[in-house]
């Protein structure tokens, strides 16, 4: 990725029509042999993102694993946090969620309120984000933790009007999730339907875990797929989807 800002380097390749993937590593359950794997499959197909975060983040420092990563990858750090506790200056931004979906106000904006000053005095990009999560067909620790009920999968109307709020007040991007561990992925249908409602770049993740789910998803408007658990079954899907990806 150039010097442009993460935010202007999303919305150009939106604007070109460039698909990307990103890869999200949940600290706590890649140990170094599996990290390893995963980020000479990143580095093999010139993956550009790693999401780098969980719900919960208990086995490892945040710092030490960043730096751990950064030694071995040119990807850019992006910290997917839950929780105002898990920020790093290590990293390179930060998705700055606000739970859209849900009526947890601590996830609307106390979190929020309570990370901001620690953020003004790092260096990290800050990325406003609409995080919806939908329904993946069972439940979530995203959907535990929030303690929020995700969005219907069968209601695209829903996801629509909330994306849409979402991005009148401002919001920079729409991250549309089912989970870590769903049993379905967000349908095509209702991603055509929430790309066709909003102009910010729209991420897409859970339950995505081949190389056909990955580009119908995109093809239905996702600028940005994120693959996790797949990846850490079979790190060289991580190539597959990337490079499907890059012929669309």
């Amino acid at each position: 990725m150039s010097q442009a800002t993460i935010h202007t380097a999303l919305r150009q390749a939106k604007a070109e029509g460039k698909k990307q993937l990103a890869v999200l590593i949940d600290p706590d359950k890649a140990g170094n042999a599996l990290l390893d794997q995963q980020l000479q499959s990143l580095e093999k197909a010139g993956v550009e993102l790693i999401f780098f975060g969980g719900s919960l983040l208990t086995r490892f420092e945040l710092d030490e694993r960043i730096a751990y990563i950064k030694a071995r990858s040119s990807a850019k750090i992006i910290l997917f946090p839950g929780s105002a506790q898990q920020i790093s200056p290590a990293a390179d931004a930060i998705l700055f969620l606000s739970l859209i979906s849900g009526r947890n106000p601590d996830l609307l904006i106390g979190q929020h309120v309570l990370a901001a000053p620690m953020l003004r005095q790092t260096n990290l990009e800050v990325l406003s984000t609409g995080y919806m999560l939908i329904d993946g067909g069972k439940p979530t620790t995203a959907s535990y933790i929030s303690g929020t009920l995700p969005l219907p999968a069968d209601k695209p109307d829903i996801a629509v009007c909330t994306a849409m709020a979402g991005e009148m007040l401002g919001l920079q991007h729409i991250y549309m999730d089912a989970g870590s561990g769903a049993q379905q992925a967000i349908t095509p249908e209702m991603i055509k339907a929430v790309r066709s409602a909003v102009n910010v770049p729209l991420i897409v993740g859970g339950g995505i875990r081949d190389v056909e789910a990955a580009v119908e998803r995109a093809e239905a408007g996702a600028d940005v797929i994120v693959v996790g658990n797949a990846t850490e079954k079979h790190p060289l899907i991580i190539e597959e989807i990337a490079s499907a990806l890059k012929r669309l």
